[in-house]
């Protein structure tokens, strides 16, 4: 974070934080995240709502979140489609069932949220390595969340890839399902491929060729979005990191249609 107090690289038009990593944050780590969210526009992306579990939300951390939300001015926030909490949080994003009846436990949650922050949230599809229970596809499955929620969606387009792999299913009639008017941004992202043949989406690896495909579709089919590349581990170097990133503003100098 040190090269990015004293520049931020051109290619660079956003970056992302998640709130539970700075609520509370004060002193120095505090003046350095005032800094940089003067200097360019954020997203928060949380872990522990706990959207799609059992207990009740937790609206005394929701409201903090607001507030840490205000105070740096971050522009679109939002969580997975997953749950990470069962009488106490698990810090883990676990699969919810693709059921109708989950989807509307999901939206109905995602609302309440929406309610006590005043403002819309964006949520991921997020990768899953075991179906709970399946009455509906994956895509089905978040378009009837969107709907009924009235949110936006976090396209992780990594996960998509990677769930595809997993789950045996085209990537590409994913992406072609998914409305265009809920997209408020992506990810992409590297992935770690098991000597069984499982994907695990480890955000620790470059960007793959065919994940790099797959975002050009994407921009092809929907027009253009903010896309952050993810990186969470083995960080590289600044220059590799920003060679991706510059990647990224290729494809979409190139894309057919510009949102």
């Amino acid at each position: 974070m040190g090269a990015l107090l004293k520049d931020i690289p051109a290619p660079v038009s956003f970056m992302e934080v998640a709130p539970e990593n700075w609520l509370g944050a004060g002193g120095r780590l505090g003046e350095t995240l005032a800094n940089i969210a003067s200097r360019i526009p954020l997203a928060g992306h949380g872990l522990l709502l706990n959207l799609g579990g059992p207990d009740p939300l937790d609206l005394g951390h929701i409201r903090e979140i607001g507030a840490f939300l205000d105070r740096y001015d971050i522009r679109i926030y939002g969580d997975h489609l997953s749950f990470c909490g069962d009488s106490g949080l698990l810090y883990e994003l676990l699969p919810v069932p693709f059921t109708e009846e989950s989807a509307h436990h999901l939206a109905a949650r995602i609302r309440q949220v929406q309610d006590v922050l005043r403002r819309r949230i964006a949520v991921e599809n997020p990768s899953y390595y075991c179906v709970v229970m399946q009455e509906m596809s994956e895509l089905d499955f978040i378009r009837l969340v969107l709907e009924v929620a009235d949110c936006d969606l976090l396209l992780d387009v990594n996960n998509v890839w990677v769930n595809a792999c997993n789950h045996g299913y085209d990537p590409r009639d994913f992406l072609r399902g998914i409305p265009s008017h809920r997209i408020a941004y992506a990810h992409i992202a590297g992935h770690l491929r098991t000597e069984s043949g499982l994907i695990i989406d480890s955000h620790g690896a470059p960007v793959i060729d065919p994940v790099w495909e797959l975002l050009r579709d994407a921009y092809s089919i929907h027009g253009t979005f903010p896309t952050l590349l993810e990186r969470d581990e083995n960080i590289p170097s600044l220059p590799a990191v920003m060679t991706e990133v510059a990647h990224i503003a290729h494809l979409q100098q190139q894309a057919p249609g510009r949102r």
